[in-house]
């Protein structure tokens, strides 16, 4: 019993020591009865072994041999190529669990389930802007994301090279913070949330986690991003509206629209520097005090009919004169209609 750099210098005084060494294939076969078998089947190698005899996923006697799998996709990510085929590892997982009827844990590295999942928040920022900047390097450098040097936080090779996708890369519990809710919202809804809005949202999410326990699915997490965000519509509703540009660059933009407050519909005008600002200044009328903050908007997908979504925060001065600084959220296929519906959410959310 020796650790494994004691392990290795046993390898390399062989190596050196041996007669007619050239005639000896100098094989290891560690066992992991201290967990370090891979540790030690990598230093013995580089103190000059020439073969490791080792199981898929560690089976063997006792505690097992050397895992083949996690040594075969270190020495990939060290750009050494095995001469193992792992493109498809949860098939080989599947093989090797029939034919040893035991299961492989879910933390096994590379092959189990929760492997290239993040819980944690702190982890799950981490990669959601490991992943945002390899889009960045990829397209400075006139590349594809899969033609550049893999480079992400807390993810030691991409998923798809051994078969897996992106789809459970992050996943929200109660550990999560807003790295993971703007990543899910991005990935699985085509929603960019402004930094402030993460965190506003995160904790709209938080509560759900900490309430009810367990993790929250992409399909939940839209249900409860549409009830906080999209579906209120009071005391606000907007029904419709008119446009008048303004001809020359700098005017002053008019809208007609007519709007519900608190059920009574009612037809409002007015005038800004913008649609957005004509509209606050319109629902200004029949007492709604909103100040525009910060916006933001996007397509969501490209095309002609895509949808576009617009993020605006907002303080609204509530009659009691109480002033609350909130964010809404509009979506539809005219970014004019988004940034509209996104003031009526602000205000709804505020009252």
């Amino acid at each position: 019993m020796a650790t494994p750099n004691v392990y290795a210098d046993s390898i390399e005084w062989m190596s050196r020591n041996l007669a007619r060494r050239d005639s000896v294939i100098l094989s290891l076969h560690p066992h992991n009865d201290r967990g370090t078998g891979v540790a030690a089947a990598e230093l013995g190698f580089q103190a000059g072994a020439d073969r490791i005899e080792g199981c898929l996923f560690g089976n063997g006697e006792r505690t097992g041999n050397v895992c083949l799998v996690t040594l075969g996709l270190n020495m990939f990510t060290r750009g050494v190529d095995p001469q193992i085929d792992f493109s498809s590892i949860d098939e080989i997982r599947r093989t090797v669990e029939y034919c040893n009827q035991l299961p492989v844990a879910e933390r096994h590295p590379y092959g189990g389930d929760l492997v290239y999942t993040a819980f944690s928040g702190s982890h799950q920022d981490a990669i959601n802007k490991g992943l945002d900047q390899m889009k960045i390097s990829a397209d400075a450098q006139d590349a594809d994301v899969d033609d550049i040097v893999w480079a992400v936080p807390y993810l030691p090779i991409d998923p798809k090279d051994v078969g897996r996708s992106y789809e459970a890369v992050i996943r929200v519990n109660s550990q999560s913070g807003k790295g993971g809710v703007a990543y899910i919202m991005k990935a699985d809804h085509g929603l960019v949330l402004p930094r402030r809005l993460q965190m506003e949202f995160s904790s709209a999410v938080q509560r759900i986690t900490d309430g009810e326990g367990g993790e929250v699915s992409p399909k939940e997490m839209w249900d409860v991003f549409n009830e906080e965000y999209l579906a209120p519509i009071s005391p606000l509703e907007r029904i419709r509206q008119k446009v008048t540009a303004s001809e020359e660059d700098g005017g002053t933009d008019a809208i007609t629209a007519v709007v519900k407050a608190n059920g009574k519909e009612h037809e409002i005008t007015g005038s800004g520097n913008g649609p957005l600002a004509a509209f606050v200044d319109a629902i200004g009328t029949i007492g709604f005090d909103v100040r525009v903050l910060d916006y933001s908007e996007h397509a969501m997908s490209a095309g002609d009919d895509a949808q576009a979504a617009a993020y605006v925060e907002c303080a609204v001065t509530r009659p009691d004169g109480v002033t609350k600084t909130v964010w809404g959220v509009g979506i539809a296929t005219s970014i004019t209609t988004a940034s509209l519906r996104g003031v009526v959410s602000a205000v709804n959310r505020a009252y």
